[in-house]
């Protein structure tokens, strides 16, 4: 999961920048003698850079959908997870769709060289990226992302552009920084402590650590074969970044379906289905707001329904775990429906292609917000003493039924 969305990797590095925001030596919210370094402030500003262009360029090179203006066509209803105002979205004017994704190039593509264009040009990069990030929220559920996305924007603000969100009484931090300024402007200088030497050696240090191990990752960028959410040192701290670089055009799921047969190819055989906490299952259930929680395996289950089980085992450990009823497994999932029986015999995964229904037609009409066709299946049905050699290969604990 880390490779496949970078958000782990961009929650280290973020992190790892906000440290040396604070000073070494006290706990005062307002310390005159080591106010954050300039540098640390353009690590943050390097920093939504390169998430935002890396997903631009990524998006350019990669699905040609990108290019001919259609992927918002498809984005909502194939997206991973998602919301109720995506179902709607997904019904736009096909010229308000592509209006959308050149307003996503040009937001991407040019304005975070706003940050180079001076103070106003960079407010407005502030501006203008989190209004994006906030668009995002609204229309999918795409996790901590956006709003961990937001947080790099907030250095592109001056304490001038952020003076209103502080209250304006006597005696206040607005007004302290106020006279700071005021003797900074008259020349008035502290003479340095020994903190501030040590900040400063730190702050060089790190600057020239992230300039350092900020060259492979531009080289990607300029690169036409460009990788995206993917680091080039062991620590994590400077990363690459992109976000769909290829957009699905139909949506596929896996669904997960138990039976207390004896016999899981008898055609009387009544297969019940595992409802995921967020993920489109049942027909009737409105899609979910999660936003900024993340349900990762509904996440998993979104990549591995247009995979293969062979490259997913884990779905079949998945499988196992159910079988036996593990209560943290379960914890998992939104529904159980042998709950309070005896557990499945047999589990199987099933394939198919969901698609919104249209709102105010027949099967909206019925409850309905998705319309589905089975594909086939996506594994066979498996027992739990069928998987016990299965387990073992792969040194996987056995599940053992509560």
């Amino acid at each position: 999961m880390l490779d496949r969305s970078g958000w782990e990797s961009q929650l280290l590095e973020t992190g790892f920048l906000g440290i040396f925001l604070c000073p070494l030596w006290t706990l005062s919210r307002l310390p005159w003698h080591t106010p954050p370094s300039s540098i640390v402030i353009w690590g943050f500003r390097w920093l939504i850079f390169r998430i935002m262009l890396g997903a631009g360029l990524i998006k350019i090179r990669g699905d040609r959908c990108w290019r001919e203006l259609t992927c918002m066509d498809y984005h909502y209803e194939t997206q991973p997870v998602p919301n109720p105002i995506a179902y709607f979205m997904h019904r736009s004017p096909w010229w308000f769709h592509q209006f959308e994704t050149l307003v996503n190039h040009f937001i991407e593509l040019v304005v975070p060289f706003f940050l180079f264009l001076g103070r106003r040009m960079c407010i407005v990069h502030g501006l203008l990226q989190i209004l994006f990030q906030v668009l995002l929220i609204i229309s999918g559920n795409l996790s901590f992302l956006n709003w961990l996305t937001i947080v790099p924007s907030i250095a592109c603000f001056d304490d001038v552009s952020l003076g209103f969100l502080f209250s304006s009484k006597r005696g206040g931090v607005k007004e302290r920084v106020a006279q700071m300024q005021l003797k900074e402007a008259a020349g008035e200088q502290l003479p340095l402590r020994y903190g501030c030497y040590v900040r400063k050696v730190v702050n060089i240090s790190f600057g020239l650590l992230i300039a350092y191990l900020s060259i492979p990752v531009v080289l990607n960028l300029l690169n036409s074969r460009q990788v995206m959410n993917t680091s080039f040192n062991p620590l994590r701290i400077v990363n690459t970044y992109g976000a769909f670089g290829s957009i699905t055009k139909e949506r596929t799921e896996v669904v997960l379906q138990g039976t207390s047969s004896l016999d899981p190819n008898d055609p009387a055989a009544v297969w019940e289905e595992y409802d995921f906490k967020c993920k489109p299952g049942d027909l009737k259930r409105r899609p979910c707001f999660i936003t900024p929680y993340h349900y990762r395996l509904d996440w998993l289950m979104w990549f591995a329904a247009f995979q293969t089980y062979e490259q997913n085992e884990w779905i079949i450990h998945l499988a196992g775990k159910l079988l036996a009823q593990e209560e943290a497994t379960l914890s998992l999932m939104a529904t159980n429906p042998f709950a309070g029986r005896a557990p499945p015999r047999w589990i199987r995964g099933e394939h198919f292609k969901y698609k919104f229904s249209r709102p105010g037609g027949k099967h909206a009409s019925e409850g309905r917000w998705w319309i589905r066709k089975r594909i086939g299946p996506y594994f066979p049905p498996v027992n739990l003493q069928g998987l016990k050699k299965f387990y073992e290969d792969r040194n996987w604990p056995y599940p053992v039924r509560d």
